[in-house]
């Protein structure tokens, strides 16, 4: 299955999530751990279409998520930044998630200079990752 840039864009925009994940972890700095994600889930008979979205970006992993539901995930900064951010800089969202995906970016910028290492900087990223994804603003 070959997939284009725009339908990418459109299928994301409906099944697709910018997400930053905080938990505790003792071996952290400051006690926590912040993890973006990039995550599309179909129902398990369309897993074609997330293996389509791995080779596509060339990253990432496809998993069972719960129940009959399989994702795709991408997790590491790297990937992040090298394949997933810049694929969506060129290919715009259009729906709202587009401003999940610029805090999206805003944290992966604020990780790239360090700042999740100090409690200033973990409060801003829970402050922006809380507005995220129909989150509350705090």
């Amino acid at each position: 299955m070959k997939l284009h840039a725009q339908w990418i864009t459109g299928f994301v925009d409906g099944e697709g999530c910018f997400h930053v994940g905080i938990n505790t972890h003792v071996d952290m700095t400051v006690g926590y751990q912040v993890l973006p994600e990039f995550t599309v889930v179909q129902h398990e008979r369309d897993v074609q279409v997330l293996h389509a979205f791995k080779a596509y970006f060339g990253c990432g992993v496809v998993r069972k998520n719960h129940g009959d539901r399989m994702a795709y995930r991408v997790r590491g900064q790297t990937h992040l930044w090298e394949r997933i951010v810049p694929f969506f800089v060129k290919h715009p969202l259009k729906t709202k998630k587009r401003l999940d995906f610029q805090k999206f970016k805003r944290v992966l910028r604020m990780m790239q200079a360090g700042e999740h290492l100090t409690p200033q900087g973990l409060e801003k990223i829970r402050d922006i990752a809380a507005e995220m994804n129909r989150g509350w603003s705090r």
